[in-house]
């Protein structure tokens, strides 16, 4: 086993490839994808001495299981979780050396969402438009991982793996996400207005790449009628007939027909990613447009 190529033994619930995204082609129906918590994934980059638009694998609460068939580094890191390579404890958010035919396990996550595995030179599947994301909502990119896949490697730059000494962000105990109320605050009344942004809400188990879902006060509309469809923008807050917010994430759709009431401050998205059902969400009124 001389390739560089990764096969992968156990690919659970949801992993799949992800990179910077393809933004730049709303125009066309095509969302931007790529990685939920970029820090992340740029972090596991960093480590493994890649550019900061190689290609990651982003887990989904249960890790995955993958066999390496060359010797290869590798780094672990945003939801925390248990590391080993062929059962025995390995180092996360760190570069790591495992060995040709070595199995390395990454376990749930213990905090968190998605956890990120960086492999030096990057996973090196077919671009498409630009990217190699797996986008769920087009279908755009590789399809989730499933046992058995066999990934291509791409070459190692030469670049020496940079060390980060910095803590990271542990996931979120509660979700506090900045909005700029808007463009469609005016649909709802100003008693839903003033609920939206000093009520808690918590994350749906409903939630998913394409958009964080809330439990929580419905909103109620002081319009009635249907919203032309219109464009939608990363971190946008569209509430749906039955008035619970939802935050749209990298795979969400480029227009919709439901009011966006606010939009959440970029800086924030990434700790929605690492958002686990059920923990409690406050929205926060950073400015008025």
């Amino acid at each position: 086993m001389t390739d560089r190529a990764l096969a992968v033994v156990r690919a659970g619930a949801l992993t799949t490839v992800q990179d910077l995204g393809r933004p730049g082609h709303a125009h066309l129906g095509v969302p931007r994808s790529g990685a939920l918590d970029r820090p992340a994934a740029d972090l596991v980059n960093r480590l493994t001495g890649n550019p900061s638009g190689a290609a990651v694998l982003e887990t989904t609460l249960d890790g995955c299981a993958l066999r390496p068939r060359s010797d290869v580094t590798v780094a672990v890191a945003g939801a925390p979780c248990r590391v080993t390579v062929d059962g025995r404890p390995a180092a996360w958010g760190a570069p790591l050396r495992v060995p040709a035919g070595a199995l390395l396990d990454i376990g749930p996550a213990l905090t968190g969402v998605r956890t990120y595995v960086g492999v030096c030179g990057g996973v090196a599947v077919e671009r498409v438009l630009g990217s190699r994301s797996t986008d769920l909502l087009s279908g755009l990119g590789p399809p989730p991982l499933t046992d058995g896949t066999v990934l291509p490697l791409g070459r190692p730059t030469g670049v020496h793996a940079r060390v980060d000494v910095a803590p990271q962000p542990a996931p979120p105990a509660e979700l506090v996400l900045g909005v700029t109320l808007g463009p469609r605050d005016d649909w709802f009344t100003p008693h839903a207005v003033r609920t939206f942004v000093s009520r808690p809400y918590r994350v749906s188990s409903a939630s998913n790449r394409i958009g964080l879902r809330t439990e929580g006060p419905a909103l109620e509309r002081a319009r009635a009628g249907e919203l032309p469809s219109e464009g939608m923008v990363l971190g946008a807050v569209q509430v749906p007939p039955d008035g619970r917010p939802v935050v749209f994430l990298a795979d969400h759709p480029t227009t919709g027909g439901y009011p966006v009431i606010a939009v959440v401050r970029a800086s924030d998205l990434p700790a929605a990613a690492q958002a686990s059902p059920g923990t409690p969400v406050r929205f926060v009124a950073v400015r008025r447009r």
